[in-house]
C-alpha cells in the first residue's frame, strides 16, 4: 500500500525570495503551517529559513516540524555551468541532509523573467543543449546522492525548457532513474496543458515527489491567448485553492495510490505575492479537503 505524506511548503505563504518585504516573515509561516496541521514542510528560497542547521532543527522541533526536501534551481544547458549550479545544490543539499531531509526539487531556470516577461534565451533548446541538461542532471544527481545523501527530483517547470508533457518525456528519456526522477508538479502540468494521470502510467518508475496544486482553466485560457509570463499569470491567480481547478484531485491521488509507494506530496499554491493574512485559511482548508477525498494512503504524519 503506498503512503502519500501531505505537507506545505513557503510558497504557498507567498515566498518565493529569500528576503522579501512582501513576504511573510519565517517566524509567521512556520507557526501557521504547524497550526494548520501539516508535519512536512520544505526548505523553500535558500536563506528564507535559517541556513545554520541547529538553528533550523531548533525551529522545527519546537513546532513539531519536519523537513522533506529543499529546492535549487539550475541551467545545465548551458556553457560551463556546472560549478555555479553545484554551488548552489551543494549549499542546499548540504543543510537539507543535516536536518534529516532526503530530497532536493530541481527546477530548470526559466527562459523569461517571471515578473517583467522579458526573453532572457530562447524559449526552445537546441540537440546539444538537451544533451547537456541531461547528462549534467545524471551527474548532478549522482553527486548530490554520493555526497550527501538526498535525492534528485526534477520539476518539471511553466515558462522553462522542462515544461510541457512532451518535454517531461523527453527529460526522463534522456536521465538515469537510479539517481533522477520526477517531482510532479500537478500545477505546472495542467498549467501547460499536459495530463498528469498520463505521466505516472507512462513513468511510474519515475515518480519520486509530487507538489499539489491546481490551475485555474480561466486563468489558463487567458495566458494560452495573450503568452503572459509565468509571474503575471500567479497575480491572476492561476493556481488556485483545491477543489476549485484542474486536475482532479481524488483521481490523481488514487493514482498514486495504486503505485504502491511511499511519497512525499508538498502543497505548493503558487501566491506571490499575497497578503499576509491570505495563507492560513487557505491552507486549513487545503488541508481538510486533501483529507476527504477518499484515499486511505493520504497521510498528514
Amino acid at each position: 500500500m503506498s503512503t502519500i505524506r501531505v505537507g506545505s511548503a513557503p510558497d504557498s505563504w507567498g515566498v518565493w525570495f529569500p528576503d522579501d518585504p512582501q513576504q511573510t516573515p519565517y517566524h509567521r509561516f512556520l507557526d501557521e503551517v504547524a497550526e494548520s496541521g501539516y508535519e512536512w514542510i520544505e526548505l523553500g528560497p535558500y536563506g528564507y529559513l535559517p541556513t545554520d542547521p541547529e538553528k533550523l532543527r531548533a525551529e522545527l522541533g519546537s513546532r513539531g516540524l519536519k523537513l522533506s526536501a529543499g529546492t535549487v534551481f539550475e541551467h545545465l544547458h548551458q556553457d560551463d555551468s556546472w560549478d555555479a549550479v553545484w554551488t548552489q545544490v551543494e549549499d542546499v543539499a548540504r543543510l537539507t541532509a543535516a536536518v534529516g531531509g532526503t530530497h532536493v526539487v530541481v527546477i530548470p531556470e526559466m527562459w523569461r523573467d517571471p515578473s517583467s516577461g522579458a526573453v532572457l534565451e530562447d524559449r526552445v533548446l537546441t540537440a546539444e543543449q538537451w544533451r547537456r541538461k541531461t547528462q549534467g542532471m545524471n551527474e548532478l544527481g549522482k553527486a548530490m546522492f554520493e555526497t550527501y545523501g538526498v535525492r534528485a527530483q526534477y520539476h518539471a517547470h511553466a515558462d522553462s525548457h522542462v515544461d510541457t508533457e512532451e518535454n517531461v518525456y523527453r527529460f526522463l528519456d534522456g536521465t538515469d532513474g537510479e539517481f533522477v526522477n520526477l517531482c510532479l508538479d500537478t500545477g505546472h502540468i495542467s498549467y501547460c496543458g499536459g495530463d498528469n494521470i498520463a505521466i505516472i502510467r507512462r513513468a511510474p518508475e519515475r515518480i519520486g515527489y509530487l507538489h499539489l496544486k491546481q490551475v485555474d482553466p480561466e486563468v489558463r485560457a487567458r495566458v494560452e491567448a495573450e503568452d503572459l509570463p509565468f509571474g503575471e499569470a500567479v497575480k491572476l491567480g492561476a493556481m488556485t485553492e483545491p477543489p476549485r481547478g484542474i486536475p482532479d484531485m481524488p483521481s490523481l491521488l488514487a493514482e498514486i495510490e495504486r503505485l504502491g509507494i511511499d511519497v512525499f506530496a508538498i502543497v505548493e499554491q503558487d501566491m506571490y505575492p499575497c497578503e499576509v493574512d491570505a495563507p492560513l485559511p487557505i491552507a486549513q482548508r487545503t488541508r481538510s479537503y486533501l483529507g476527504s477525498c477518499g484515499i486511505p494512503s493520504v497521510t498528514f504524519r
